[in-house]
């Protein structure tokens, strides 16, 4: 499977695009204002401690406070590393309000929530992620195949110092790589380790210690090592600033950094706009004539499959199936590319047949290996939903694109045309009963002004004649359509 990596720089704006046989697969935004600070390293002050939460509110110095739950606490021996978290019933044992500590971003403030906060630090490079306060050796779960992941176990311990503090995951980059380049790899690590509890000793509490690569770099570190074979960036500046770190942290990697000059935008020449508009409908088509309805809350998401215009050519349940087969790969795409966290659940369309309730599950699985969030999916559900959850550590595509309508402010919906107009009726009549006036102006949007005029003239003759003065009506063009106001004139 080939996979391009497609960067666009705008004035104030870094985007890119992990594309699979060209299909669009991820998107990672980044803006001034909202730059993603996961993988961030602060040093913290205890604001809060929640003994009923077993967890602590930290000022780092952002807007909001961030949140750190008693399993994230890292007891840290002289050495700094840890053999495991002992049984804690009162997170007040290990941290106290005011108490200065050493944390690490692994989810981005989302919506009035605060970051989380850890302080098992893990430093990522190319090859490997070095936790100073772990222990032992492990392997990306993406890494297949118990050989090859034994053989990396052996060669990282072999070079490796006696007795070397600190633990460390192999990343699925290091597979075939030179004994050169882990080596140096593990002297970063440390040497970076180093700087960081330097900086800190010297910074007050509430200060940034270490933050993470900038997006165009960030994703180099963090694909290269997969199955990217070219990379295109239309900036200059930033595909020097690409090319001089591959050639520093990279070095051997095969694949292709190139700048690109032609006269259409990056993203349009490869369809990418097109396919960030779609991810943002709530209706998503499938190739049969089905279509995915896709409801993102608050508190989940929801996926509903339904059969459209597919017919099939079967019987109902193989024309079911079918859809449902399909629904299960394009699911598991819309995840990823919409970045959808958190809880799941999806609607199937019922199916009678065990097997293919069981093949649709499977299904659903294989489509998510590639996904490098981690999820869970629970069997189907005794009303035939399938619940699952995905990993959460940054907004999903649409809280980073998108504000909630000022219009039906988030709500999805507006009143109707006729129940405005019923509630403006009662408003006249509250105000002609308790206030004295020559006459009762109404303040409405256009499209209500319309309807009152066309369709309400007999209701408001007759309200004239109950509240004994004459009613007018006037348009406001900033008013929404279940906004009005009644005023005394």
């Amino acid at each position: 499977m080939s996979a391009e990596l497609l960067v666009n720089v705008g004035p104030r704006e870094t985007r890119a695009a992990l594309l699979e046989n060209s299909s669009l697969q991820e998107v990672h935004i980044e803006r001034p204002g909202r730059r993603g600070i996961v993988g961030n390293i602060y040093k913290g002050k205890v604001s809060r401690v929640l003994p009923g939460m077993q967890a602590a509110f930290i000022d780092v110095g952002l807007e909001r406070t961030a949140f750190l739950h008693v399993a994230d606490i890292a007891l840290a021996r002289p050495d700094e590393t840890v053999v495991g978290l002992p049984p804690v019933d009162d997170i007040r044992r290990l941290v106290s309000q005011g108490d200065e500590l050493l944390v690490q971003v692994v989810k981005d403030p989302m919506g009035t929530k605060g970051a989380r906060l850890t302080t098992f630090v893990a430093l990522p490079s190319r090859y490997l992620v070095y936790m100073p306060r772990g222990e032992g050796i492990g392997v990306s779960a993406r890494i297949e195949g118990e050989p090859v992941r034994l053989g990396l176990k052996s060669k990282l311990a072999s070079l490796l110092p006696p007795q070397a503090p600190g633990g460390y995951i192999v990343r699925t980059a290091a597979v075939g790589a030179h004994d050169d380049g882990l080596r140096e790899d593990v002297a970063y690590l440390e040497k970076l380790w180093r700087h960081v509890r330097e900086k800190a000793a010297n910074l007050p509490a509430g200060s940034s210690v270490h933050e993470d690569l900038p997006l165009p770099l960030r994703v180099l570190r963090d694909e290269l090592g997969t199955t990217v074979s070219r990379v295109l960036v239309d900036s200059p500046v930033v595909h020097a600033s690409m090319r001089e770190f591959a050639q520093t942290f990279l070095p051997g990697s095969p694949v292709s950094i190139e700048l690109y000059t032609g006269p259409r935008p990056l993203f349009d020449l490869h369809s990418v706009e097109e396919e960030l508009e779609r991810a943002l409908e709530r209706k998503v088509a499938l190739k049969s004539g089905g279509h995915l309805i896709i409801d993102q809350t608050e508190s989940m998401t929801t996926i509903d499959v339904n059969t459209g215009a597919y017919v099939g050519h079967r019987n109902l349940e193989e024309t079911i199936f079918r859809t449902n087969l399909e629904a299960a790969v394009a699911i598991a795409h819309q995840l990823r590319l919409r970045n959808l966290g958190g809880i799941i659940i999806i609607d199937f369309i019922d199916m009678t047949d065990a097997s293919h309730r069981r093949q649709v599950v499977q299904a659903l699985e294989t489509a998510l290996a590639a996904d490098r969030a981690q999820t869970h999916i629970a069997s189907l559900s005794p009303l035939g939903l399938v619940e699952m959850t995905r990993k959460r550590t940054r907004d999903s595509l649409e809280h980073q694109l998108c504000s909630p309508c000022p219009t039906c402010e988030g709500r999805g919906f507006v009143k109707t045309l006729e129940t405005v107009a019923h509630e403006i009726f009662r408003e006249l009549v509250r105000q002609g009963r308790q206030f004295g006036s020559r006459e009762l102006l109404v303040l409405a949007s256009q499209t209500v002004v319309d309807h009152l005029l066309e369709n309400e003239s007999t209701s408001i003759a007759e309200l004239e004649q109950q509240v004994s003065r004459p009613i007018r009506v006037r348009a406001e063009s900033l008013y929404g359509v279940d906004q009005f106001d009644v005023v005394l004139v």
